[in-house]
C-alpha cells in the first residue's frame, strides 16, 4: 500500500510565494505512474518517469501526492458568498432565498461585497481552484453596479493568483443601460434568469440581443425549477445555433424531469448549438424539491444524457454560505463527490466536470499534466482519484501558470490504544 504519511518538503520551499516552480518530483498520476514534471514559462515542458535525482532548491518533492489538473469553478456567486451569517435567512426554497437576498441588498456596499468576494475566492484557491467564473447581480436601486465594481476590483487584485471571469446577472427590472455600463466596466458575459421573469422568452431575447450587439458571450441561469414545461434551454439552443460567441447554460434542472423522447430532442439541440452546460448539485439539492414530501426529485440536470450526447458538461458549487445555500466548502472535491453520489457519474467523469470540462466550458486554455498544457495543477495528499474525492484531504499544493500560489498542510496525531 502507498505510504501517505506526511514527509518533509525537499529543498527550501516551504510557503506559497507566487514564484515559478521549475520542476515537480515524484508526483503520482491517477493511472498510478510516478513522474517528474518540468515547467517553464507557465506551461508543462516535459513529463518523465521519476528518477532518484536530488530535487533542486526550488523544485517540489510531491512524494505521497496525487497530481491533477487544477479545478475550475464555472458558476460562482462571489458577491453573495459568505453572507449567511450577516443575513440569517430562513431555510427554504429558491423563492425564499431570493426574497432574503433582495431584502438585504440595500445594506450592501462596494467594500462589503469586495471583502466577502475576496475571502471566498481565496478559499477556492486554497482548495485548488485556479479559475472562477462568477455571476454578479445588477442590483435594484440608485446604484445597480455596486457588485460589479466590487468584483472588478477583486479580479484585478487577484489576477496573479487566479483567473476570474465576470457575468452580469441581470434581473428583468434592471434596464439595458445598466447592463451596457456593466460591460463597459469590464464584465465578460451577459447573464440573467429568464425562467424567473413574467415573460421568459421576451427576457431571453432581450439579453441575447445585448450580448450580440456588444460581442460578448452569454451565461444564463436556465430553467432552475422542476417544472418540465419550463424549457427556455430549447429556445436558447435554437436562437444561438449559428452564433460564434460562447454560450453557457447553468442549472438546467427541468432537463432532469423530461420524458426520454423530449429529453433526447432538447439535448440534441443543445449539442448542435455548442452550448456548454453547468450542473450545480449542492445548491440545487438544497433548493429544489421541498414541496415533495416523498420521492423527492434531486434537482440535478440530466448529466448522463448530456455526456452521452457529447455535450460539454461542467460542474460547480454555485452558492456558498449564503441565502441560497447555507453550506459549502468552496472545494471542487465536494462537487465531484456529489456528482458521483447524486448524478451517478464515475469518479473520473465527476472530476473532469470540475476541472478540464469546466475549463472547456469557460473557454480557458487546456491545462494539465501534458507537454504544452498550462501548468495549473493541484497536488493533493491522496492514494488515487477516488481517495481524493472521498476524503478531500487538506494537504494540497496549488500551481497557477506554473507558480506556487497556495500550500496547505495538516498534522494528525491519534493516541495509541491502551492494551491490557
Amino acid at each position: 500500500m502507498l505510504d501517505t504519511a506526511l514527509q518533509p518538503w525537499s529543498g527550501t520551499l516551504r510557503r506559497a510565494d507566487g514564484l515559478p516552480v521549475p520542476a515537480l518530483r515524484n508526483a503520482r498520476l491517477p493511472d498510478g505512474h510516478v513522474v517528474d514534471v518540468e515547467l517553464a514559462d507557465g506551461v508543462v515542458t516535459a513529463v518523465t518517469s521519476a528518477t532518484a535525482a536530488t530535487p533542486g532548491d526550488r523544485d517540489l518533492d510531491l512524494t505521497g501526492h496525487l497530481l491533477l489538473t487544477a479545478p475550475a469553478e464555472p458558476h460562482a456567486h462571489l458577491d453573495k458568498a459568505l453572507s449567511f451569517d450577516e443575513i440569517r435567512p430562513p431555510m427554504g426554497d429558491l423563492g425564499a432565498a431570493i426574497r432574503a437576498w433582495e431584502e438585504h441588498t440595500p445594506h450592501l456596499t462596494v467594500e462589503s461585497i469586495a471583502d466577502r468576494a475576496r475571502r471566498a475566492a481565496l478559499r477556492l484557491l486554497a482548495n485548488g481552484t485556479t479559475a472562477v467564473r462568477t455571476h454578479v447581480n445588477l442590483l435594484r436601486g440608485d446604484d445597480p453596479l455596486r457588485g460589479v465594481r466590487a468584483l472588478v476590483s477583486v479580479r484585478d487584485e487577484l489576477a496573479d493568483l487566479m483567473d476570474i471571469q465576470l457575468v452580469a446577472l441581470t434581473p428583468y427590472v434592471v434596464g439595458d443601460d445598466a447592463l451596457h455600463e456593466a460591460i463597459d466596466l469590464g464584465v465578460d458575459f451577459v447573464g440573467g434568469h429568464p425562467h424567473q421573469t413574467p415573460d421568459p422568452s421576451g427576457n431571453l431575447q432581450r439579453l441575447l440581443a445585448v450580448a450580440l450587439a456588444r460581442g460578448v458571450g452569454v451565461d444564463m441561469h436556465t430553467d432552475e425549477r422542476l417544472d418540465p414545461t419550463m424549457l427556455t434551454l430549447e429556445e436558447l439552443a435554437h436562437t444561438v445555433r449559428d452564433w460564434t460567441l460562447p454560450v453557457t447554460a447553468g442549472h438546467c434542472v427541468s432537463l432532469g424531469m423530461l420524458d426520454p423522447e423530449t429529453l433526447a430532442r432538447v439535448v440534441a439541440s443543445v449539442e448542435a448549438a455548442g452550448i456548454g452546460i453547468v450542473t450545480l448539485p449542492i445548491t440545487n439539492l438544497y433548493l429544489q424539491g421541498r414541496d415533495h414530501a416523498t420521492a423527492t426529485p434531486r434537482g440535478i440536470t440530466a448529466a448522463r444524457a448530456l455526456l452521452d450526447a457529447g455535450v460539454r458538461l461542467a460542474a460547480g458549487a454555485d452558492n456558498v454560505r449564503d441565502p441560497y445555500n447555507p453550506m459549502g466548502r468552496s472545494d471542487a472535491m465536494e462537487t465531484a463527490m456529489l456528482l458521483v453520489t447524486a448524478a451517478h457519474l464515475t469518479p473520473w467523469e465527476a472530476y473532469r466536470a470540475v476541472s478540464t470540462g469546466a475549463r472547456d466550458v469557460m473557454g480557458l486554455p487546456v491545462a494539465g499534466i501534458e507537454v504544452g498544457a498550462q501548468a495549473d495543477l493541484l497536488a493533493i495528499r491522496a492514494v488515487n482519484l477516488e481517495d481524493a474525492i472521498a476524503c478531500a484531504p487538506v494537504d494540497r499544493v496549488v500551481l497557477h501558470h506554473g507558480r506556487l500560489v497556495s500550500v496547505s498542510r495538516s498534522e494528525l496525531s491519534t493516541a495509541a490504544p491502551r492494551r491490557a
